[in-house]
C-alpha cells in the first residue's frame, strides 16, 4: 500500500463485546507534521470494503486529522472466521462493531475529539452504538437504511427487484449472499442481507429480542452529535425522504441537510458511492474537513460554526 509521506498508517485489531475481532486501519499525521486533536471513526456502507474510504482517510490525515477505518464482521478483512461472521445481523454492525470501533479510539486516543464519517448504512448505523454519545460531530454521506419506498422514482422498480426480491432467494440457496461473486458489491452474512431486504420504515424492528431492539432506540435517540447529511441529486437510494427517515430517528442531532446536483462538481454523474471518489478531492472533500474540522457548514458564504459538540 502506497501512503504518503505525509501520512503515517498501522493496522489495528478491534475486539467487539461478544468476542469477535475486527480489522481496521489507523491512519495520523506522519510525526512532526501540525494535527488537529481529533480523531475521525469512518462507518462504510453495507457490503463496501473499509479500503474503499482510504484515499480518504488518508485526505484527512494530511490535513491533519486522525482518521480510522474498520471492516464489519463479515466483509474484508474482516470476513473470517467466516462462520461466526455469517450469522450478523444488520444492527450488529452498528451496536457491536462500530461501537467498538469508537470504543478504541476514546481508550487509545483519549484528548482527541471523536469524530465520525458514515456512509449509506454507516451514516445511519453510527448512531446505533453506545458510544455514539461522544461523537463530536458526524458527517452522513447518503445515510438511510435502504426502505424500498423511499428509493428514487425510476429506479425503484429495478432496485426492490434486485435487493428485495433476488438477493433474499440468493441468500436462501446460498446460506449467505455471493455478492463478489456475482458482482454486486462484497459478499455478506446471511442476517445482513436478509435485514435489507426486509428493510422496512421502522429500522428497530431488525433487532434480534425485545431487548436489543429497546437499545437500538435507546441509542438512536440518545445521538445527538451536529450532523451534516449529504445526499445528491443523482443517488436512487439516499433521497431526500430516505435520509430524512433515517435521521428523524436522532432529533437531538439538529442536522443540516445538503444535497448536491452532480454540475455542482463539473461532473455528469456521482451516484450513490461517487463522493468518496478521489476526483472530488479539491471539491467535495474539502468542504467535508472544513465541517468535520471546525463545523463550518457548506455554501454558506459567513456563516458561524455550528455547536461545538453534542448538544445532550
Amino acid at each position: 500500500m502506497d501512503v504518503p509521506a505525509t501520512v503515517a498508517s498501522h493496522s489495528v485489531e478491534v475486539l467487539c463485546q461478544d468476542g469477535f475481532t475486527l480489522r481496521g486501519r489507523l491512519w495520523d499525521p506522519a510525526p512532526g507534521t501540525q494535527r488537529v486533536e481529533a480523531t475521525v471513526v469512518i462507518a462504510a456502507a453495507t457490503g463496501v470494503k473499509s479500503a474503499y474510504y482510504h484515499r480518504y482517510a488518508r485526505f484527512l490525515a494530511e490535513s491533519g486529522l486522525s482518521s480510522f477505518t474498520v471492516d464489519y464482521r463479515g466483509i474484508g478483512d474482516s470476513k473470517q472466521p467466516f462462520a461466526t461472521a455469517r450469522r450478523a445481523r444488520w444492527a450488529d454492525w452498528g451496536v457491536l462493531d462500530l461501537d467498538a470501533a469508537l470504543r478504541w479510539v476514546m481508550e487509545h486516543r483519549p484528548e482527541d475529539k471523536l469524530l465520525s464519517v458514515g456512509h449509506s448504512f454507516g451514516g445511519f448505523g453510527i448512531g446505533l452504538a453506545a458510544h455514539s454519545r461522544h461523537v463530536h460531530r458526524h458527517l452522513s454521506v447518503g445515510g438511510q437504511h435502504a426502505y424500498w419506498r423511499d428509493y428514487r422514482p425510476g429506479h425503484r422498480a429495478h432496485l426492490w427487484w434486485r435487493w428485495h426480491m433476488l438477493m433474499p432467494m440468493i441468500t436462501a440457496a446460498w446460506g449467505h449472499f455471493p455478492g463478489s461473486r456475482l458482482g454486486w458489491l462484497e459478499d455478506l452474512p446471511r442476517g445482513v442481507a436478509m435485514d435489507w431486504a426486509r428493510s422496512k420504515g421502522n429500522f428497530t424492528a431488525t433487532g434480534r429480542t425485545a431487548e436489543q431492539r429497546g437499545k437500538m432506540q435507546e441509542h438512536l435517540a440518545h445521538f445527538c452529535a451536529p450532523t451534516l447529511a449529504v445526499t445528491t441529486t443523482d443517488d436512487p437510494y439516499a433521497t431526500p425522504a430516505a435520509l430524512s427517515r433515517a435521521l428523524s430517528y436522532s432529533p437531538l442531532a439538529h442536522p443540516h441537510l445538503w444535497e448536491l446536483r452532480p454540475e455542482d462538481l463539473g461532473v455528469p454523474e456521482v451516484g450513490h458511492f461517487g463522493l468518496f471518489h478521489d476526483r472530488f478531492r479539491t471539491t467535495f472533500w474539502p468542504a467535508t474537513l472544513a465541517w468535520l474540522r471546525d463545523g463550518t457548514l457548506p455554501l454558506s458564504d459567513g456563516a458561524e460554526p455550528t455547536a461545538a459538540g453534542p448538544q445532550c
